[in-house]
């Protein structure tokens, strides 16, 4: 049971306040978290469940805003922190964005959703699809309605239908002129490379997304080609367990519009589609640097939007680099960026240059992390592939749409 929920801004202040049970939480249990997130640093906001002196904490951190909730009775914190997943997917999807400004814009509209969203310290609805028909978005015409005429809630009068319904997260009975669904695979690659270039981890964490515009209440039955290659799956409420255990097929009747249908990870994986090779020598108080990149294992499509980032050690005191391709652009945080794109036919690129070091200091002994980033449309690198999409229960034969995206996550050389 939860006991109350804080937003902070990411210099501490408490944007939002909301009690959940009749035992009132202090606000000083911020100032003690903010003060251990001070003194630790990164590593504490790592951390999702944290033991205060008084409270067990749960965190979420979203756009530079932390979702704390706290309590003093024990809980599954998995529970806790899944809810707190969805109060952030939610407010971003009403809000159409998580700031500091847009959380204090619309803080009617907060409160209205937690209040639906929890009650007495449990989750209560958290489906988008109800939470819309219950509690109107924000827009220009309700904003001035709300100034004119004094009335600032949003809340419907009616229940919602799906909340009765034994699919709470359908609206209940939508009609299209034009049924569609679309079915997207989109994956991030996590790679660490040594400095010797050996691949140390390379591994896929990938989500299966659905875009669905259909009438009634249509049962859907997706199947992969090669489901043995999924590890650590994780399933929107809407998809039966029983034929994915049995027959590794997901069967389900899908929320109207877009949501997660799964998440999956595939592990172990031999290879990278680009290379990326630093080298750095240094001697009297100079260091040379060189990186190239290139494509090791072809994709078969276009790989774009190619970045190579890294951050100067505080040693370094002036640099120099330039590029043969793309541009490098040194920000003030002494983050070095160059902007590749695609990588060209007929060369490879580069980029070289020279540091100058801090005096008295001969040789570098803080080498840079390279975080490398791209996107390739039109694959999953996993070999994750599609086998068919059936649908049931519809009035007429509906459009269906695949895809695939995969883009770096993170991805990183070692020099």
């Amino acid at each position: 049971m939860l006991q109350c929920i804080f937003l902070l801004s990411d210099s501490g202040e408490v944007m939002l306040e909301k009690q959940l049970t009749g035992h009132r939480v202090d606000r000083s249990i911020c100032d003690w978290f903010w003060e251990q997130a001070i003194s630790q640093g990164d590593s504490f906001k790592l951390q999702p469940v944290i033991a205060s002196p008084t409270h067990y904490l749960f965190q979420v951190v979203r756009e530079g805003i932390t979702f704390l909730a706290c309590t003093q009775v024990e809980m599954p914190p998995l529970m806790a922190i899944e809810f707190l997943c969805r109060v952030a997917d939610v407010l971003s999807d009403y809000l159409g964005g998580l700031n500091e400004d847009v959380i204090k814009d619309n803080f009617v509209i907060v409160y209205e959703l937690l209040d639906e969203m929890i009650d007495n310290g449990f989750p209560l609805t958290t489906e988008p699809n109800i939470l819309r028909e219950m509690i109107a978005q924000p827009n220009i015409v309700s904003k001035v309605l709300s100034v004119v005429t004094g009335n600032s809630s949003n809340v419907s009068e009616t229940l919602p239908g799906a909340t009765a319904s034994c699919v709470p997260w359908r609206t209940s009975e939508p009609k299209y002129a034009n049924n569609e669904v679309y079915v997207d695979l989109v994956e991030e690659m996590d790679a660490t490379i040594n400095r010797d270039g050996a691949l140390v981890k390379c591994e896929i964490y990938g989500e299966v997304q659905v875009n669905s515009h259909l009438s009634g209440l249509p049962d859907l039955t997706l199947s992969f080609a090669n489901p043995s290659i999924l590890d650590d799956v994780r399933f929107h409420p809407c998809v039966r367990f029983r034929p994915w255990e049995s027959h590794q097929i997901l069967s389900f009747v899908p929320p109207d519009g877009q949501f997660k249908l799964m998440s999956y990870r595939v592990k172990k994986l031999k290879s990278t589609p680009i290379y990326v090779k630093p080298q750095l020598t240094s001697d009297a108080g100079t260091c040379r640097v060189n990186v190239m990149v290139g494509i090791r294992n072809d994709p078969g499509k276009t790989i774009d939007s190619i970045t190579v980032q890294f951050k100067l050690p505080p040693c370094i005191l002036s640099a120099d680099l330039t590029s043969n391709h793309g541009t490098v652009n040194i920000l003030t945080n002494k983050t070095c960026s160059w902007s590749i794109g695609r990588i060209p036919k007929d060369k490879a690129p580069s980029m070289s240059g020279t540091f100058v070091l801090e005096t008295g200091l001969e040789r570098l002994h803080v080498f840079p992390t390279f975080q490398v980033s791209f996107r390739i449309m039109g694959v999953a690198l996993s070999g994750l592939q599609i086998d068919k999409l059936d649908l049931k229960n519809l009035p007429n034969r509906p459009y269906k749409g695949f895809r695939a995206l995969t883009r770096a996550g993170e991805f990183e050389v070692r020099s």
